[in-house]
């Protein structure tokens, strides 16, 4: 049976520490989820949270992140919806990993580190709002 849960906070760098704690308390110890895979998506969720409130809200008063999870046998559902600028995520360059620290191109990694961190991803915007929604698959056999 899926599980649910909802945590609202202002779209500050000070929420992600929020977020972080949500996620450790919800999923941390989940069958099928060890640390590393915790660690994922806290990065995946950090990310694009970074880049809501650095871009989505730029240029805007602040608004709201809204952070739901569900847990479902086999897998935990992430979905974030802010209400700032929407963006295209396939229309963005893929960093490159291989150059010289001192010659890459800054950012680009967010989504980089997000699509690297989570088994699948989705962006939907609409007028409803902007929605980035991660899939992570528990491994079958447990916690690892």
């Amino acid at each position: 049976m899926a599980e649910s849960q909802r945590i609202t906070r202002a779209a500050y760098l000070e929420s992600l520490e929020d977020f972080r704690q949500f996620l450790r308390h919800h999923c941390g110890g989940l069958p099928g989820l060890d640390v590393d895979g915790l660690y994922d998506l806290q990065l995946a969720v950090d990310e694009a949270c970074t880049n809501i409130i650095t871009h989505g809200y730029a240029d805007m008063d602040p608004g709201s992140i809204i952070l739901d999870l569900r847990l479902e046998p086999g897998a935990v559902t992430v979905s974030i919806t802010d209400f700032g600028h929407s963006f295209e995520p396939d229309g963005s360059p893929v960093p490159d990993t291989a150059a010289a620290i001192e010659e890459r191109q800054e950012g680009g990694f967010g989504l980089f580190f997000i699509r690297q961190s989570v088994d699948r991803m989705d962006y939907r915007a609409t007028e409803d709002g902007n929605t980035m929604t991660f899939v992570k698959y528990l491994s079958v056999g447990g916690n690892e």
